[in-house]
């Protein structure tokens, strides 16, 4: 299995009549201010660099940004605040991410997410993240990465449940790492959200922090 058969693969997937109905008719209907967009309206594949030993896992698509754009996080507010992050930290080479087409690049990280589809509300139900569980699974096969950066508690909480840790032993907080069997780190971080940047909850600063030990841990081998 490679990246590229694995994303077509999510790509085509129709797993969750939900998300199916909810994410074709956003599409449809749009948002005023995309009215002459075409919307992907699909389920959103990870991108990146094919040898990247840090992985990013979010939640899932915006309904008008990944959603509308087709790529993780791409054309949303949570995507304004990540990328330029990515860029100072040396592993983007723009700050900004409009659309799949902008040039962007990712250099020694990938970027996926929990969910691959946009859900109403931005809240996936236990049933679909299970649905869409292998396919992170089989990224972390493909990939074996170094440092896996948990944008979120789902997300971390994912990872912990394909690692079969248990959440008792390790805590989801703000700048909290830990080491997996296989060697791994687990690095958290509170998600990128509009919800979260705009009232301080997380700041430039805590979220570059994330990045700067992201990259110590890979130099560092």
């Amino acid at each position: 299995m490679t990246l590229e058969k694995l994303n077509q693969q999510i790509i085509q997937c129709r797993k969750c009549p939900r998300l199916v109905e909810w994410r074709e008719e956003v599409a449809r209907v749009k948002r005023r201010a995309y009215k002459d967009a075409e919307y992907w309206g699909k389920p959103v594949p990870g991108f990146g660099d094919p040898k990247a030993r840090v992985l990013v896992v979010g939640l899932a698509p915006g309904a008008h940004g990944s959603n509308r754009t087709g790529r993780q996080f791409t054309g949303d507010a949570s995507g304004g605040f990540l990328y330029p992050a990515l860029y100072r930290a040396g592993f983007a080479n723009q700050a900004s991410a409009e659309s799949r087409g902008d040039g962007l690049i990712l250099k020694d990280m990938y970027i996926t997410a929990s969910g691959r589809c946009a859900p109403p509300d931005n809240k996936p139900s236990l049933e679909e993240l299970n649905n869409c569980q292998p396919y992170l699974e089989r990224e972390l096969e493909i990939l074996k990465p170094k440092v896996i950066v948990c944008l979120g508690r789902i997300a971390f909480e994912r990872i912990l449940k394909i690692n079969s840790v248990k959440s008792s032993v390790y805590k989801f907080g703000h700048g909290a790492s830990y080491q997996l069997a296989n060697g791994a780190w687990v690095l958290c971080s509170y998600h990128p959200s509009q919800q979260n940047t705009s009232t301080g909850k997380l700041t430039v600063k805590m979220f570059d922090e994330v990045w700067d030990k992201a990259k110590k841990i890979i130099e560092q081998g």
